[in-house]
């Protein structure tokens, strides 16, 4: 959950949509919505454009396959390669993430041209030029989807401005052998004299358990060990968290009657929320080529929206991505991680198509 609204926040939403049900996730919920909002916009433009508009769900059939065949084989073959291949089953668990931009780009190239070739009137870029528009929105949603799961998270910021990532360590505490109700990460207001500026600022954990099975002495000394080991020892603990291996944990045991109150204070690191830098930043491309696409419809000369979306969306990728912590351990080693380098030659290629469709210039009004 959120809890305030200056100089950082506790992030820890429940992926679910719903309690209770897993299956309906945020991630989903918005790839899906991406592809609705999407379609409904490429109807208007077919409309608009004198096109017939039932060759949407055609074209929309396409996108839906390329997207998700190509993000998946993309994440494989980029960026885990040997993983995959040695167990060639995994590709297709989707569920357990692991899906790249840089492969969906690709493939929807691929398929737009499959595509215009049995659409007779439709040329391939004529048809990328439109599909770009609602990709940038589709990427809004899905970068969206990626904050409600609480990944591809930022580097630390150093400052005590930012996100700190929690669910991860909720997560892990309901593994333990005893019976939590319910985890509440949050920032606590009355340990604001904690803050020194360095990025290390003060996390509370509120974990419900319930009565029953420990005594109270024995339930002390779970949690000094325990919820200590998972602070201290847990990947995703060292990652979000800042909690000191070598002292005592601080907190709290209460007695609210029906249940005990375990209020946990530890540290957590604050880091770029760069999904939303993502989110924002695809939100202004698509709004800009919508416009111009408004202004000037037909009269663009063709390439020139595949252009300007290769060198603004992947451009803007290869600037966010130096905020971004890396995806996989060998890019610790590489001075350009891969998805900048993925980036260079898709934004070189639009640098190509904007020269091209300038020297056409456009097209001719229509009487």
């Amino acid at each position: 959950m959120i809890e305030g609204i200056l100089s950082y926040v506790v992030w820890s939403p429940d992926p679910a949509v719903f309690s209770g049900f897993e299956r309906l996730r945020w991630y989903s919920l918005f790839f899906a919505l991406g592809f609705i909002i999407s379609q409904q916009i490429m109807v208007y433009i077919f409309k608009k454009e004198g096109q017939n508009e039932e060759l949407v769900d055609k074209l929309t059939i396409y996108m839906v396959l390329a997207t998700i065949i190509g993000a998946r084989l993309g994440h494989v073959l980029f960026y885990e390669p040997e993983k995959y291949l040695s167990n060639p089953i995994d590709i297709l668990k989707v569920w357990e993430g692991g899906l790249a931009s840089h492969g969906a780009a690709i493939a929807i190239l691929i398929a737009l041209y499959m595509y215009s070739k049995k659409t007779p009137g439709q040329s391939y870029l004529w048809v990328v030029d439109r599909i770009v528009i609602v990709v940038a929105m589709t990427a809004v949603l899905i970068r969206f989807g990626n904050l409600m799961n609480s990944e591809i998270g930022g580097k630390e910021t150093g400052t005590d401005s930012g996100f700190v990532f929690a669910r991860d360590t909720e997560e892990a505490l309901e593994t333990l052998r005893i019976p939590i109700i319910e985890i509440n990460a949050y920032k606590p207001a009355e340990r604001s004299s904690d803050l020194i500026g360095n990025g290390i600022v003060p996390v509370n954990f509120d974990i419900k358990i319930e009565k029953g099975g420990f005594d109270i002495e024995d339930l002390k000394k779970v949690i000094e060990t325990d919820v200590k080991y998972v602070f201290t020892n847990f990947r995703s603990s060292q990652k979000y968290l800042a909690e000191d291996p070598n002292t005592d944990l601080t907190y709290q045991l209460l007695d609210k009657g029906d249940h005990y109150l375990a209020v946990v204070q530890t540290f957590g690191k604050t880091r770029h929320p760069t999904q939303i830098y993502e989110a924002l930043s695809y939100l202004v491309i698509f709004i800009v080529l919508l416009l111009l696409w408004g202004k000037y419809k037909s009269r663009l000369p063709d390439g020139l929206f595949l252009g300007l979306f290769l060198i603004s969306v992947f451009g803007m990728r290869f600037v966010w991505e130096y905020f971004k912590e890396n995806q996989v351990d060998f890019e610790d080693n590489l001075t350009l991680n891969m998805g900048q380098t993925l980036s260079i030659p898709l934004v070189i290629a639009g640098i190509i198509l904007i020269f091209l469709a300038a020297k056409k210039g456009l097209k001719p009004i229509k009487d």
